[in-house]
């Protein structure tokens, strides 16, 4: 079996999510193929082939490619589709805007959020917010699945792999790149972070969120947040965490006046330390904190930066 794994980039370089998938997609198969479909891609497709485990890169580069559009890109999937056992995505805004296409063309039935591989045709997801996990098997002959990354480490550095020129799709003219507005933070992209300081309703304002921001200078962390406090307008929509959010998996969660709804335990409960900060001692998220601290935010937060510091 074979296993084609579609790569997430910017084409000067790899996204994170693509080695994790990379993982999975090695407990699926026995060889590894990426695929690298964009344009003036060589740097992204240069990085893939030094992934470990990856026997070949699939290098598309054309035009209609450059922006990633999700109609063009699964044409690229499609053309190639026949030579594998499985195809797999990372389960961000990008894969699951392909994946479903490739698997809808396919006749196939879409395997969405893979956390653990228990055999080539048998998978586990997360339900019900998290609550529950489904085992899933497949009898298709080809097997479509987007990956969480929080469910696999990522895959290190190898010897590089063959690198195969295909010829690239043409444009399907069935969407318009119009734009893209890219977020610019000093701090780590907030699914990639290693530590994450984040605040709930109980920051109480927008204002006060600058609160967190010493003890986040200090950690070198990226910031989150709750839906609650995204939908109370503290912050914008990127730093939400949850599951109609980011899901996330650091070293290092804070949770700082965040009471742990499912919602938001579902974004961020496989994080290797949880630490919370709440004055509610019955507050839920310290049901799954590692370390809880009962106490005002406002009294506790610098004391824990003039520790640090």
């Amino acid at each position: 079996m074979v296993a084609l794994v579609i790569a997430e980039h910017d084409n000067a370089s790899l996204k994170g999510s693509t080695h994790h998938t990379v993982t999975a997609a090695l407990q699926c198969a026995g060889e590894v193929h990426v695929l690298v479909a964009g344009s003036a891609c060589a740097g992204a497709a240069a990085q893939a082939a030094a992934i470990a485990g990856v026997t070949k890169v699939l290098v598309a580069d054309g035009a209609a490619l450059a922006d990633g559009l999700a109609e063009n890109v699964a044409e690229q999937v499609l053309a190639i589709a026949a030579n594998y056992s499985h195809i797999l995505a990372p389960a961000t805004a990008y894969g699951k805007n392909i994946a479903p296409r490739v698997a809808a063309k396919l006749d196939v039935a879409q395997i969405s959020e893979i956390t653990k591989i228990d055999a080539p045709d048998t998978f586990e997801r997360p339900i019900y917010a998290g609550n529950a996990i489904a085992t899933v098997q497949s009898g298709d002959k080809i097997k479509v699945i987007t990956v969480r990354s929080t469910g696999f480490d990522a895959a290190g550095v190898g010897a590089a792999a063959a690198t195969e020129t295909l010829a690239a799709v043409g444009d399907s003219g069935k969407s318009v790149f119009v734009g893209r507005e890219v977020a610019k933070s000093d701090r780590p992209e907030l699914t990639a972070a290693k530590v994450i300081v984040a605040g709930g309703r109980g920051i109480g304002s927008a204002d006060n969120f600058k609160v967190l921001e010493p003890l986040a200078d200090r950690l070198n962390a990226a910031m989150g947040a709750s839906r609650a406090a995204v939908d109370a307008g503290f912050v914008p929509n990127d730093w939400q965490v949850g599951q109609t959010g980011k899901i996330v998996a650091p070293n290092l969660y804070i949770a700082v006046g965040i009471s742990g709804a499912i919602q938001h335990l579902a974004g961020m409960k496989d994080s290797k330390t949880i630490v919370a900060v709440n004055k509610d001692p019955e507050a839920p998220i310290f049901a799954v904190a590692d370390y809880g601290i009962v106490g005002d935010l406002f009294d506790v937060v610098p004391q824990l930066v003039a520790e640090l510091a």
